[in-house]
């Protein structure tokens, strides 16, 4: 069914924006403990509540990919995904919305700069939808006639803007693409107002992200509002690149495995295993806490470690290409690995814990579904390793963009 919605405009802040990192992290730390509070009422929602919409914009976080010549905080990627993570560590539903809103900044790069003031006259304002080409637009003058059906607009229903992906035609024939593609696509963006929002999101996990289907029809999207992440336009910096926007992603895995390790081990210091026997000193107990604990390590430090170096030499060199092929498939590979990882040990810690996991008051049980949910997402599939393991040896990698390589880097010199 189709649920009617009013436009998604966000009210003025109510507080000065933040304008360092420093101080957007120390919002979202705080409000950390309110998310949890509220996760059971926002997975049954089956979206963002609206006080829980503005908590998540007085931390700053939808902003915080707006560069400082914007007047924004201008976080780096690593700094985003530190604030992605302390958001989820609360709510996980709450934190992919974050990582989705977060966004708009990010576009506005690859927009006209004019254009993208226009659009985004506030730092906080929340862009959601779906980049793959899903839709069809229709080359007409001055812009494009957009229709289609889209899935998964985590955010949607607290949107101010969508983006979506659509192949070109041009009087009802493909428009070839520039690197030889028998089919063009490109990215447009569309006031909320101009969607219709599907009620399709029952699903195992990640209720609370309202990632409803969502329909566009025969919207006239002005040329200006068109876009594609070979064509950086206004931006400039380490953020001004093309897979820009997947970079804070592994903040959510992060958050929910390590909200998972604090939660069952606060809970089996206290609990008893037996006569005269706390869990705590149960052996397996002891084995599965450090083993997750291990593997919580060495994936945290794997993907701030791919990250720290991608800003180093982004900083320095200003290109991905500088970039050795190892630590360039590092970024994809961790990111992937973050999500399986954080999969993993919720899944053990869900059976450490036994039948105290299976009801829905347990907090366990939300995050086993949301983490089987978050991995079912592209970053965390085999495309990623193949991509991956293409551009180490040489190969077609099945989903470029990952890497960072657009149909520009593929065309002929």
């Amino acid at each position: 069914m189709t649920v009617a919605q009013p436009d998604a405009e966000a009210p003025p802040a109510r507080a000065p924006f933040p304008r360092s990192a420093g101080e957007i992290l120390a919002r979202a730390t705080a409000v950390a403990p309110l998310l949890r509070e509220r996760s059971g009422d926002i997975e049954q929602a089956r979206r963002l509540p609206a006080d829980v919409v503005e908590l998540l914009r007085g931390t700053g976080v939808f902003g915080m990919g707006f560069s400082k010549e914007w007047g924004g905080p201008g976080l780096s990627s690593v700094e985003q995904t530190e604030v992605i993570e302390a958001l989820s560590y609360g709510d996980v539903a709450a934190g992919w919305c974050a990582m989705i809103g977060s966004d708009s900044g990010l576009y506005a790069q690859f927009l006209d700069e004019p254009v993208a003031r226009a659009m985004f006259p506030r730092p906080d304002m929340v862009t959601a939808g779906l980049l793959f080409p899903a839709g069809r637009a229709e080359v007409v003058d001055g812009g494009y006639r957009l229709s289609g059906r889209w899935q998964f607009g985590s955010g949607i229903t607290h949107a101010d803007w969508v983006v979506s992906g659509a192949f070109l035609f041009r009087g009802g024939q493909p428009v070839p693409g520039p690197d030889g593609d028998p089919h063009d696509s490109k990215l447009f963006m569309v006031p909320r107002r101009d969607v219709q929002v599907v009620d399709t999101w029952h699903t195992t996990g990640l209720a609370g992200t309202g990632s409803c289907d969502y329909v566009i029809e025969d919207v006239l999207v002005p040329a200006e509002r068109a876009l594609t992440f070979d064509d950086v336009r206004s931006g400039s910096g380490v953020l001004a690149h093309p897979e820009v926007h997947m970079r804070n992603m592994p903040g959510v895995a992060l958050g929910v495995a390590r909200a998972a390790l604090d939660h069952v081990t606060q809970v089996v210091a206290t609990r008893p295993g037996g006569p005269s026997r706390r869990l705590a000193d149960d052996y397996r107990t002891q084995v599965t806490i450090a083993d997750c604990e291990a593997d919580f390590a060495a994936t945290r430090e794997s993907t701030y470690g791919a990250l720290r170096r991608q800003h180093e030499v982004l900083a320095d060199r200003g290109d991905l290409a500088a970039l050795t092929r190892r630590e360039r498939a590092a970024l994809p590979l961790s990111r992937r690995h973050a999500f399986r990882t954080a999969r993993s040990i919720v899944t053990r810690l869900y059976d450490l814990m036994q039948t105290s996991s299976i009801y829905r008051p347990s907090p366990l049980d939300r995050w086993l579904r949301d983490t089987t949910t978050m991995c079912q997402h592209i970053v965390a599939q085999d495309r990623i390793a193949q991509s991956a393991g293409a551009h180490l040896l040489g190969g077609t990698p099945s989903f470029p963009l990952s890497l960072g390589i657009t149909a520009q880097d593929r065309s002929p010199r």
